[in-house]
């Protein structure tokens, strides 16, 4: 297992979003080894959540947390523990003793997440935030469990049977706000009116999941016009901010001496899911 802390000067600093570094833990056997404390380059929550999942974390421990940012995290697939102080060596150890109480989300819109449109508002961000926070969701749907904490265990598969994805392997349920946004639509539909222990087999095709994939969202760019690229390699994923001063996600997709190619379609666009999906608890 991988946990990682917002972290300043050995503690735990207590406003997610706006997280200079991260130190790192490896922990085997209920044994902690303390691992580096990586810089977070300034960017954003929404960006912060993809970076943790990419470099292996599994728990995330930190202070003060908005919904925006519990949002980003979950969906990336991350368990989340809030309201930790003090030394963050500290702070992990007593979460393996099971004695770091959980204080959900716990930061004000302002306090957290006043940042997270470059400071320009909403408008600013080119048809929307994509998960700062800053916009109240409404989910198309009804359903008994709309607007509750749910707990569900799930096993995602694609359509020739391979699994891409699976709570049970990680041995911890997947909690989030059913109707809040936090999940794909139709992942999100399906919870809605499910009742614990029950169980549904879902088929998403991409409108419902993770979108088409859309041609406009793959850029050529000029390596010495782009900073920095000329030391990436194909399969690579980075973060570019763009002229809102949003953070974007993606992926080198191909690249020659002169040129490099970026890919902000999300790894799942176009393709059609399946879903196994048991509703643990409802709170």
């Amino acid at each position: 297992m991988r946990i990682a802390v917002p972290y300043d000067n050995g503690n735990v600093f207590q406003h997610f979003g706006r997280s200079t570094a991260f130190k790192y833990y490896e922990v085997n056997d209920n044994r902690i080894t303390p691992g580096e404390v990586l810089d977070t380059n300034g960017i954003g929550h929404e960006a912060l959540a993809s970076l943790l999942a990419e470099n292996g974390v599994d728990v995330v421990i930190c202070g003060g947390l908005g919904q925006g940012a519990m949002n980003a995290l979950q969906q990336a697939g991350l368990r989340v523990v809030t309201g930790a102080e003090g030394p963050a060596d500290e702070a992990v150890a007593a979460y393996l003793r099971g004695e770091l109480e959980d204080a959900g989300v716990n930061c004000s819109h302002e306090h957290e997440e006043e940042h997270a449109c470059g400071g320009e508002g909403c408008g600013g961000c080119g048809g929307g935030c994509g998960g700062c926070g800053h916009h109240d969701y409404k989910p198309d749907f009804d359903g008994r469990n709309v607007g509750k904490t749910v707990r569900v265990h799930y096993r995602g598969t694609f359509n020739d049977g391979s699994q891409f994805d699976s709570s049970y392997d990680r041995g911890e349920p997947l909690e989030f706000v059913c109707g809040s946004g936090q999940m794909i639509h139709g992942f999100d539909k399906a919870v809605a009116d499910m009742e614990p222990g029950q169980a549904a087999d879902i088929h998403l095709l991409p409108e419902e999941a993770y979108g088409e994939y859309d041609p406009d969202a793959v850029v050529t760019f000029q390596i010495d016009q782009l900073p920095g690229s000329e030391n990436l390699t194909i399969g690579q994923r980075v973060h570019l901010q763009n002229d809102y001063g949003q953070i974007l996600p993606v992926r080198v997709t191909a690249r020659d001496e002169k040129t490099i190619t970026l890919d902000a379609n999300h790894e799942m666009a176009g393709k059609e899911l399946n879903f196994r999906i048991e509703l643990v608890s409802v709170q």
